[in-house]
């Protein structure tokens, strides 16, 4: 990432009252649009937009401009817009040996990014990294960071491919950057980013799922992201496909993740393919890696179809680094639905999204937006 100043001369996030952080994420949420239909949107009275509207505009958060005709008859109106360039967050994702960073502004819009390879898994180590990080980049409001594993308060209770046990990662990054910062479950993060900024935008209910290393699960109901309540982020990745099948990490016999999750893939295949090589052989038509990714086509149809049945969600996002294998066996994805979902499938918006780490970065920028939004950080 480019030179920037010091990061301790941020533009701090301004003490908004609730109906101006209302009207701010309508506005971040369903794009540009005039002071009538907001108001309209959130049950607001005339005076009261006025007032919310000369607040966020004196803060330098929206802006007038351009007009647009919004119906068939009247006059056109004047369009209020998020101003992205306000603030620019930053957003880092975590892996089991490397850092993915991204700078964003206001609407989540990517401006930067940079990847590195973890100095080391220590927590000291990553705080310094991610401190190091923030000092190279403009200057930014707030700070996400997101990981695999259960994060409760800003706290790191458990992170397995990092070792970690009970971090603070929350407290010891502002403590070292002295940015405001926010922290959580990967999966959890990158649902919220898709609700507001990405393809679940203003749906009131949704799901993501996300194939690879792990199963990722995250939930959207009545606009809310679900939030167990142990801190838990939500978790079906162990529903029962064949009892007589392999055995998962935990030692389930024939759970989706059996199936699904890249390495367990792998070691049914002869040699110690990658991946990448697995994903060759079967689009080759090799019949082992074949029915390895048939079999696992088919755990992730049972899996979208149960999600579908339990929620009966607007739209089922799927993407993930594992995504190769709905390209491979999209047919016995369709399988595993049909055996599944008690509807008719045609009913199943399933939208499949490519992957990119850069995604799980700007979902770490898009956490720091959200905590900034509606924690007033």
């Amino acid at each position: 990432m480019t030179s920037g100043t010091d990061p301790r001369t941020t533009p701090s996030w301004p003490d908004l009252p609730e109906a101006a952080r209302d009207v701010l994420l309508e506005v971040l949420v369903h794009g540009a649009m005039p002071r009538a239909e907001i108001a309209a949107r959130l049950h607001l009275s005339r005076p009261t937009l006025t007032r919310v509207t000369r607040t966020l505009v004196l803060h330098g958060l929206l802006v007038e401009g351009g007009t647009q005709l919004r119906s068939s008859t009247g006059r056109p109106s004047e369009m209020l817009h998020v101003r992205g360039d306000s603030h620019h967050f930053l957003g880092v994702k975590l892996t089991a040996d490397r850092l993915y960073a991204a700078v964003t502004d206001l609407t989540a819009t990517v401006v930067d990014t940079t990847d590195h390879p973890l100095r080391s898994t220590d927590p000291a180590d990553v705080v310094a990294q991610i401190a190091d990080l923030a000092t190279g980049v403009p200057p930014v409001t707030a700070i996400g960071v997101t990981l695999g594993g259960i994060v409760h308060r800003g706290v790191v209770t458990q992170a397995e491919f990092l070792g970690w046990v009970d971090v603070p990662l929350r407290d010891d990054l502002v403590a070292a950057t002295a940015i405001p910062t926010a922290v959580d479950n990967d999966v959890q993060a990158l649902t919220s980013a898709e609700h507001w900024f990405g393809a679940g935008a203003g749906l009131d209910s949704m799901v993501l799922v996300t194939v690879g290393a792990g199963v990722g699960f995250g939930i959207v109901v009545d606009g809310k992201l679900v939030r167990g309540a142990h801190g838990l982020p939500p978790r079906i990745a162990h529903i029962l496909v064949d009892p007589t099948g392999p055995r998962c990490g935990y030692g389930h016999r024939g759970c989706a993740s059996s199936y699904l999750m890249t390495h367990v893939m792998l070691r049914q295949l002869d040699g110690e393919p990658t991946y990448e090589q697995a994903v060759a052989r079967a689009r080759a038509g090799d019949p082992a890696a074949k029915e390895v990714f048939d079999n696992a086509g088919y755990a992730l149809g049972v899996l979208i179809g149960t999600a579908a049945n339990f929620l009966d969600p607007r739209k089922i996002l799927l993407t993930g680094d594992g995504l190769p294998l709905y390209e491979v066996s999209s047919d016995r994805v369709a399988d595993g639905i049909r055996a599944s979902y008690e509807a008719d499938p045609a009913l199943i918006d399933l939208d499949v999204q490519p992957f990119d780490f850069t995604e799980w970065a700007r979902s770490g920028a898009a956490l720091a937006i959200r905590a900034a939004l509606t924690q007033g950080i």
